[in-house]
């Protein structure tokens, strides 16, 4: 069973712009299930993301998480993605065909604040790669890809999760 466009909402965005907490508040405000799809992961394998990365490395990381990604099947959800999701084409165009993809926006000032370990987080970083960098190379993908933008820099979890209500409406 497929679900039509709109019937789903898809959350992008750095590790740290809050696509969980907020996904989950979503969810309970529209009466909608909830998936985080980096669970997914660590359902499906058994191990946390950080060690999926520094066992089978970055390449294998990412086509798991594609995988896992471009074969999510729902109807009336949140769904919450890994940050790196927007690498895959074949993930984001499943995203978009089975709802709207909203991109929650922070500044690389707030998203520096808020991450601590990046390794510990389970996130892809290239041998060299600073969070600097990850930034600036993710955001044009974030903004390709999202139906909806919503900047939540400056905001608590609550005044986020109004903003994203009201680009619903």
């Amino acid at each position: 069973m497929t679900s039509q466009k709109g019937s789903n909402y898809i959350l992008i965005g750095m590790p740290g712009a809050g696509k969980s907490t907020i996904g989950v508040l979503l969810a309970k405000a529209l009466g909608a299930e909830f998936i985080d799809t980096d669970l997914v992961i660590q359902q499906k394998t058994g191990k946390l993301l950080k060690d999926i990365i520094s066992e089978e490395g970055n390449e294998r990381f990412k086509q798991i998480e594609e995988d896992v990604n471009a074969s999510v099947e729902a109807e009336n959800s949140v769904i919450a993605p890994g940050g790196s999701a927007i690498y895959s084409p074949r993930a984001m165009e499943h995203f978009k065909e089975i709802g709207t993809v909203i991109y929650l926006k922070l500044s690389y000032a707030a998203v520096s604040e808020r991450l601590g370990d990046l390794a510990d987080r389970g996130v892809v970083l290239d041998s060299g790669q600073t969070l600097y960098d990850l930034y600036h190379e993710r955001i044009p993908l974030y903004e390709k890809y999202a139906d909806i933008t919503v900047d939540t820099d400056d905001l608590k979890i609550g005044e986020a999760l109004e903003k994203v209500l009201e680009n619903l409406i």
